[in-house]
């Protein structure tokens, strides 16, 4: 049998960070900083591993940094659009997109994508 690719998962690091009133606004990058460390040391919380973590950030946190267990990825525009291509590059593997925005939601679950909300990563 061969091995499948893990589960990708993909996060709408705009819309993650943006669903808690913290502060995040004063400081974008800070804020999608804190976020990727936070992923890195805790994974995705209730799924087993392996995970493979792709983090979209747009706008003034474009530029963050990957870490070991999280890649970045900088929306060189919209971060939803990214988040579509990264959704549609292998549709036979097992996709997870993490975001509240609605519209959004709904163009990955039309590419056979799961989808679940921010607050599953922020426990």
């Amino acid at each position: 049998m061969e091995d499948e690719a893990p589960l990708l998962v993909i996060i709408d690091g705009a819309n993650v960070v943006g669903s808690r009133p913290d502060g995040w606004w004063r400081d974008r990058r800070g804020a999608a900083e804190r976020l990727r460390d936070r992923l890195a040391e805790q994974g995705l919380p209730g799924r087993p591993t392996p995970v493979e973590l792709v983090l979209v950030v747009e706008g003034s946190a474009r530029g963050v940094a990957s870490v070991p267990g999280v890649r970045v990825e900088s929306a060189p525009g919209s971060g939803d659009d990214r988040i579509v291509e990264l959704a549609a590059e292998d549709p036979g593997r097992p996709r997870l997109v993490v975001t509240a925005d609605r519209e959004l939601r709904g163009r990955v679950a039309e590419l056979g994508a799961e989808v679940m909300g921010p607050s599953a990563l922020l426990r």
